[in-house]
């Protein structure tokens, strides 16, 4: 079996070059695969286990399409480097494209990070969520959306961290992204000025109300791997639904009467 700790931008590449080789030659060893695939054979097996292994991998994830692999790629990098270091010629590499591939599906890092918004992304599940429970309680409301938050944790720590930054710095993907950032902020401050037009949270401008909510989970999954190395922590939903309790303890009306 495949180590815990398998690269997945390594397994990407031995299982393409295995693609391409096993088209040819069904009986190629490991030798000709973890070469064309540019690993050791150590490597190979550190990431497959046997032949075998690979074989049943292949069998059981199909190559997705150009957009697929790129976007998995992308999402893969970022937990490493950032979008503005992010290399597109290694970025191609990974998702095994040409250059003109890459940049026919996505013509710049605007482009690619906003098509990791849309495929990855918390947004669509806060759009979704707020649409179903528009008059509910935030005692209904706050934790499912902290929820669909800590659920880009993870593998999606690299995009959670891409979003930040772009946001913050008024980096150059914000165009791209702007619209889709925008929407889900105009439907969660809607969301928020109508919690207090009714009284269920405490008159305040609801752009620091939302930030009182969501800051806190950000901070926390995205310092999480580093403070984990010192010190164990619980695991992330609970951690996460301890800070959602906390948040409504104090922006709700009746903790604060």
């Amino acid at each position: 079996m495949p180590a815990l700790a398998a690269d997945p931008t390594i397994r990407r590449q031995v299982m393409s070059a295995a693609r391409d080789i096993l088209a040819h030659d069904a009986g190629a060893p490991v030798a000709v695969i973890a070469d064309r695939a540019g690993v050791s054979r150590a490597t190979f097996y550190r990431h497959f286990g046997s032949r075998e292994s690979l074989l049943e991998s292949i069998e059981l994830e199909p190559r997705p399409g150009a957009k697929a692999r790129i976007l998995v790629a992308a999402k893969d990098m970022l937990l490493t480097t950032s979008l503005a270091e992010l290399s597109m010629d290694d970025l191609a590499k990974a998702a095994d494209v040409s250059r003109g591939t890459l940049y026919r599906i996505v013509p710049g890092k605007g482009a690619l990070l906003q098509a990791l918004i849309e495929a990855y992304s918390p947004f669509e599940a806060i759009r979704g969520i707020l649409a179903e429970h528009r008059d509910d309680s935030p005692e209904v409301v706050f934790p499912l959306i902290g929820r669909a938050i800590v659920g880009v944790a993870g593998e999606r720590l690299g995009l959670m961290r891409a979003i930040f930054h772009e946001v913050t710095s008024g980096g150059p993907a914000i165009p791209e992204m702007g619209p889709l950032f925008e929407q889900t902020l105009g439907i969660l401050t809607r969301y928020i000025s109508g919690q207090m037009a009714v009284g269920r949270i405490r008159p305040m401008h609801p752009i620091l109300a939302l930030q009182a909510f969501v800051g806190p989970i950000f901070f926390h999954l995205m310092t999480r791997p580093v403070i984990e190395r010192i010190v164990p922590l619980m695991d992330p939903e609970a951690a996460v639904d301890e800070l959602v309790a906390d948040a409504l303890r104090g922006l709700t009306v009746e903790a604060g009467a």
